[in-house]
């Protein structure tokens, strides 16, 4: 089982007293993750050191910024694929079913497209097929590290390592189609209620054409784009 998956999954959660409990454990984890670069390993640490040093208000106040307030870096993985289309509630719902043929149930605040929550789904997975569906996802992480480098934010260590687990490299034109999104100002509360309201996210040249890997994503989750719900599988074989 590959448990990286749940360490970095709890760096992107909620701060709260119980994640810097859990930090120094996090931090080693890290470390002995041999496909994680050394450069990768020491900007994880040093988000590590803010948050069990930092005043955890602050922490919170910066973690809503970063992750609540903008739609271009939410962390529901299919936020970027389908946008608020009746398409994600279907999606969502083929994913949990996944989730719970692992034993993995879900809090009732929790979204199955959460990226913390689909890391510790993947940490209960053998490493290889973990790998393997990190991969799908690769291009939306990579975008996402990216713009909160653009931020200077420190969350961007995640997304590295992240993709450095990956079994896949980032697809360039896939990571060049989110980026062209436009950027919200988190102080803006007018535009960002009219983001929110805006159609599904689509990439490519055509609007009725998806992003490849986009619809790679969905296909490895079990839920085919632009039909009826695929029948899943169990995550140790192919999907």
């Amino acid at each position: 089982m590959a448990l990286i998956y749940r360490a970095l999954g709890l760096m992107l959660s909620y701060p709260d007293e119980e994640q810097r409990r859990t930090v120094p454990a996090i931090l080693d984890a890290v470390a002995a993750e041999p496909r994680i670069p050394a450069k990768v390993a020491r900007a994880v640490a040093r988000l590590g050191e803010r948050l069990m040093l930092a005043d955890l208000y602050e922490l919170q106040e910066d973690y809503v910024q970063v992750f609540d307030r903008t739609r271009s870096q939410s962390l529901n993985l299919y936020e970027h694929v389908h946008g608020e289309s009746r398409d994600r509630g279907q999606a969502m719902a083929n994913l949990v079913e996944l989730y719970n043929q692992q034993g993995l149930e879900l809090a009732a605040n929790e979204l199955p497209d959460f990226l913390p929550v689909f890391l510790d789904f993947l940490s209960v997975l053998p490493d290889e097929r973990a790998a393997s569906l990190l991969g799908e996802a690769v291009h939306v992480l990579e975008a996402l590290a990216l713009r909160l480098h653009k931020r200077g934010s420190p969350y961007r260590a995640v997304f590295g390592a992240l993709v450095a687990l990956s079994d896949e490299a980032p697809d360039s034109d896939a990571v060049a189609a989110l980026m062209e999104e436009a950027e919200e100002n988190p102080d803006d509360l007018t535009a960002l209620d009219q983001a929110w309201e805006e159609t599904a996210v689509t990439f490519g040249p055509a609007t009725d054409e998806g992003c490849p890997k986009a619809e790679a994503m969905l296909k490895a989750m079990g839920t085919p784009p632009g039909g009826p719900p695929a029948q899943t599988r169990s995550p140790g074989g192919p999907l």
